[in-house]
């Protein structure tokens, strides 16, 4: 088979295969698809007026279904892995480290100064040094505030902790509570058993 033959017979193969492709021969059915199929190109083929507006409602609708598909939460709210820290503790530990960060800009300025010789070189290091102390000083303060916020408030069983005591006093308020209620429901029931029935 020569050159000239291979390609006509490659082209009616593309030919034929593209036919094909373009004009499938469907088996016959008599399926409801097909009946739904055959009535939606009858109605396509009315008046471009009426299928304007029926474009321009199908448009509309689509677009509230997408806009309805589309929205979703920008976030979902998680229950959180860890308790909220007490306020007392949370202020102190905030100035703890907007302190810690100051410090450290201040040591990265004092080096860089230090490394081009400026003057601004030996103040920079004094106030460093003063903040590293400030630094110390609010770290041990968060310490200090949470451990200060347990013995008053937390779950602390130790002699000295003084919120077993809020405990107690909490429990006997709570005792003498229930004790005036039963009393009063206890006098209703006694005065109402002496009534007569009214009519």
């Amino acid at each position: 088979m020569g050159t000239a033959e291979r390609r006509e017979a490659s082209e009616d193969g593309a030919a034929a295969g593209g036919t094909a492709l373009r004009d499938p021969v469907a088996p016959e059915d008599d399926s409801p698809n097909r009946q739904v199929r055959t009535e939606r190109a009858a109605s396509a083929g009315g008046s471009a007026d009426r299928g304007g507006r029926a474009a321009a409602g199908a448009g509309a609708d689509s677009t509230a279904r997408q806009a309805r598909v589309a929205y979703r939460p920008l976030w979902v709210e998680e229950p959180a892995k860890r308790r909220r820290m007490p306020d007392p503790v949370r202020t102190a530990a905030v100035r703890a480290v907007l302190v810690i960060a100051v410090t450290l800009i201040q040591a990265m300025v004092a080096f860089l100064c230090t490394l081009a010789g400026s003057w601004l070189a030996f103040p920079m290091v004094i106030s460093s040094v003063v903040s590293t102390v400030l630094a110390t000083w609010g770290a041990l303060d968060v310490w200090v505030t949470r451990q200060v916020w347990n013995q008053r408030n937390g779950v602390v069983s130790t002699p000295s902790s003084t919120a077993r005591a809020l405990r107690r006093e909490q429990r006997r308020a709570r005792r003498q509570e229930r004790t005036a209620q039963r009393a009063q429901e206890r006098i209703h029931r006694q005065s109402g058993a002496g009534q007569l029935s009214h009519p």
